[in-house]
């Protein structure tokens, strides 16, 4: 997608500003309960956020400076700064995800119009630089149901849900372990499909059950399947 990245600055402030309201309702046991993430408490889905909005500066920083920054030092300095990081007390959570959103935020604002057109590469290979602020925000928002804390799906802004549904399907579309769907928004006649259509089921629902479906966050109960049966089972996101 192509969206004017400055756009959506306004959006991450609002979701960062949701997740700091939830963080600060954690007590030593909340942080320390589990989350969403097979393995992961809360403490380290929050570690996470902290440490992901440091990695999108460094890519915002390589972008603006044409150094070759990488995101994290290492995928075990990512996996040994989010270990480590877990079992803080609360209130050291709830600074470090406020510091590492104004470095965030302060990240962008330094961008000049240029910088935005650069390639940088990120865990998962080269990205255009103007990914980077949805690419924030899809951390926020996803990350924020993960906790198990009350913020659901549901509670996504249609915008953002829409975004979220052509985002994955993009990056779905050429894999192989994607079985063939048409997926149809309620109320809409837009369709995405995924493989060949001819004879794929059609999946149908309120968009941000079918976003949260496909990425693992929802069971779909809200979805319907035509013809009528079982539904098609995504594989494993990111």
């Amino acid at each position: 997608m192509t969206t004017d990245p400055l756009l959506l600055t306004g959006a991450v402030a609002e979701a960062t500003a949701r997740l700091l309201d939830t963080a600060a309702t954690f007590d030593t046991a909340g942080v320390t309960a589990g989350s969403a993430l097979p393995g992961w408490t809360r403490g380290h889905v929050l570690t996470h956020l902290a440490r992901n909005a440091d990695g999108f500066v460094n890519l915002l920083t390589a972008a603006r400076t044409g150094q070759r920054i990488p995101m994290y030092a290492s995928a075990a300095s990512r996996t040994a700064d989010i270990q480590v990081g877990a079992a803080r007390p609360p209130a050291a959570h709830l600074d470090d995800l406020r510091r590492s959103a104004d470095r965030f935020t302060e990240a962008v604002a330094a961008m000049p119009v240029r910088a935005w057109a650069a390639t940088v590469e990120t865990r998962r290979g080269p990205w255009p630089a103007a990914q980077l602020v949805w690419g924030r925000l899809r951390e926020l928002e996803v990350h924020h149901v993960d906790l198990a804390a009350g913020y659901r799906p549901t509670d996504w802004t249609p915008a953002f849900a829409h975004r979220l549904l052509h985002d994955v399907t993009t990056t779905m579309a050429d894999r192989t372990d994607v079985p063939a769907m048409v997926l149809r928004v309620d109320g809409s006649r837009h369709e995405l499909a995924l493989g060949d259509r001819a004879g794929a089921p059609t999946v149908r629902g309120p968009v941000h059950d079918l976003a949260a479906w496909l990425i693992g966050r929802s069971g779909g109960d809200l979805l319907t399947v035509d013809p009528d049966g079982p539904l098609p089972i995504p594989p494993e996101w990111i």
